[in-house]
């Protein structure tokens, strides 16, 4: 009787389960050709993606629908496309993360970085380089943070990530920055993982006089309550402090040495010698996972100290700005003549856009920035390369010669063209409707 039963229920469970996977096939079907039919905002066709992350070097249409990546492939089609941009000729990348800017503008008339005029309002410069993404480098402590917070990150297109200081009162001035009583990493600590956690990203040590490590140690205690990497700024200490002894015993894989082509032998040691040899701890560094960032600045990057490490395979592992009011008016210009620098020592354009996008998204912790895969934010940078006799600057005013420049054309800030330099995919102005 038991297996009677059983026939029976298995013969009234069959159909059942056919209704049920007609019904599932039914749904496939429905939004497979709802997929098929949806409306593409912005369609980027014929140009050559660059994608890191995901591996893509090669040429690839880009969709983007409700600002999203909604497909990368070959030959998208045109059908149901708002806005199709023809990209041909031309790179296309994730929207570039520019790892070190100091962005807390402000007019306190005594202040240095933090909420002072030394400082840039982000959107302005960013988005005609292809900029997306920056991470304040240390502007704002826990004291003003959320002055900083409330007053710019708050109000800018421009995502603004940040590095809080270790001083509690940021890079008020030269001075402040000195006082060890305010270097506290639990206040530190408190601020990035209880509430920020989501915008601050690490710790910053700089600008520190003293004869010693006291304040990389307590930006490095803090960076392991909060379990977030640490930048360090070494280079104001006379005699200079040891950088092999700081990568030894002070850093951890992970963290950041930042100004890495800079060249100050007067308070800061370098990386390549007398001899334009690079040393060979800076290479034994880099395998330990010690993260070398550009920093670039107003006063920090010198072909004495650029070229001979690229040549001998020193190469940083992430391109950063260093923007502030010191440094767009000298030799760094923007993001995208930095890039065009390395460009002339020998990187290639894949280089350049590997330390602009994915690497820096690694060293932040932040992988769902610098690529794009296929339904994160829609931030795209479309680049140029012009041919010509170029002349680009270090920070003391030598020029280095390059035959190629990059030029941002069109950037995407989460599906919307926030910088448009030529036009591309407008219409006309005497089209008709």
């Amino acid at each position: 009787m038991a297996r009677l039963n059983s026939k029976k229920h298995a013969a009234g469970f069959r159909p059942a389960f056919l209704i049920l996977c007609f019904l599932w096939l039914i749904s496939a079907q429905t939004a497979m050709a709802q997929t098929q039919t949806q409306t593409i905002d912005i369609l980027l066709k014929g140009g050559h993606v660059i994608d890191p992350k995901n591996k893509i070097d090669s040429k690839m249409d880009v969709a983007i629908t409700g600002g999203k990546i909604s497909q990368v492939a070959p030959d998208i089609s045109a059908k149901n496309v708002k806005n199709v941009i023809d990209a041909t000729g031309m790179f296309i990348s994730p929207g570039l993360i520019d790892m070190h800017v100091h962005a807390f503008y402000g007019t306190d008339p005594v202040s240095y970085i933090a909420n002072g005029w030394d400082a840039l309002a982000p959107d302005g410069y960013t988005f005609r380089a292809g900029v997306t993404t920056v991470v304040d480098a240390g502007s704002a402590g826990w004291r003003n943070f959320r002055d900083f917070k409330k007053q710019t990150i708050d109000r800018s297109q421009t995502r603004i990530l940040a590095f809080l200081n270790i001083v509690g009162v940021g890079m008020y001035g030269r001075f402040e920055e000195q006082d060890i009583t305010d270097m506290n990493p639990q206040m530190t600590s408190y601020m990035i993982t209880r509430l920020f956690p989501d915008v601050i990203i690490g710790v910053k040590s700089a600008h520190y006089w003293g004869p010693d490590f006291t304040q990389v140690d307590r930006a490095v205690e803090a960076g392991n309550l909060a379990k977030v990497p640490v930048m360090v700024d070494l280079g104001e200490h006379h005699p200079p402090l040891s950088i092999e002894e700081l990568f030894a015993k002070h850093l951890r894989p992970g963290d950041i040495w930042t100004h890495t082509y800079a060249n100050g032998p007067k308070d800061r040691e370098v990386p390549v010698d007398d001899n334009g040899k690079v040393k060979p701890f800076i290479f034994e560094a880099q395998k330990k996972g010690i993260i070398f960032d550009v920093g670039h600045g107003g006063g920090a990057f010198h072909w004495s100290q650029a070229v001979p490490s690229i040549q001998q395979g020193f190469i940083a592992d992430v391109i950063s700005s260093d923007l502030h009011t010191g440094s767009m008016n000298s030799g760094m210009k923007d993001m995208t003549n930095l890039m065009s620098k390395f460009l002339a020592m020998g990187l290639s354009v894949q280089d350049v856009i590997l330390r602009t996008t994915w690497n820096p998204a690694s060293v932040i912790k932040r992988p769902d920035l610098g690529n794009l895969s296929v339904g994160t934010v829609a931030d795209v940078a479309v680049f140029s390369v012009r041919k010509g006799d170029f002349g680009f600057l270090d920070v003391r005013g030598k020029k280095l010669k390059g035959t190629q420049k990059l030029e941002a054309e069109l950037t995407i800030r989460a599906g919307r063209i926030v910088w448009n330099l030529n036009g591309l995919g407008s219409a006309m102005w005497d089209a008709k409707p």
